[in-house]
């Protein structure tokens, strides 16, 4: 049993970029496709699709490299709130990301959403994570 099932989240995607893999599979759950939605609009991942195991699902990750490089489009992934010491914040509060170039995702009233998206709704909520 996965006790922080966000973290998991963001680990697998790491390692698997750490590893050079096309692509990772992810336990899937509400939260974890929206913020893949949220990784997706952002442009940080080249394709998603959630598969139904009559379980609890599967997400399966298409990640993206620069191919000149070959480095992954996602440079670091930085779990703020957790379990032991959640992290709240309100519209005005939100810490930019890399001077604005990255996206911190919030779990809002509204709904999970970016930063931007939340300052914009005026909304606060707990801080996710931070994406560059």
């Amino acid at each position: 049993m996965v006790t922080d099932p966000i973290a998991d989240f963001l680990t697998r995607i790491r390692n698997a970029q750490m590893a050079g893999h096309r692509i990772v599979e992810i336990p899937a759950s509400n939260l974890k496709k929206r913020i893949t939605e949220i990784l997706y609009d952002k442009g940080y991942i080249l394709k998603y699709k959630f598969e139904d195991d009559n379980k609890q699902g599967v997400i399966k990750i298409a990640l993206k490299y620069d191919p000149s490089t070959k480095q992954p489009a996602i440079q670091s992934l930085e779990r703020v709130s957790r379990p032991g010491l959640r992290q709240y914040a309100k519209p005005l509060e939100f810490q930019r990301v890399k001077n604005g170039l990255g996206v911190a995702i919030i779990s809002t009233s509204k709904g999970v959403m970016t930063d931007k998206e939340a300052k914009a709704q005026n909304v606060g909520g707990e801080v996710l994570c931070y994406i560059h």
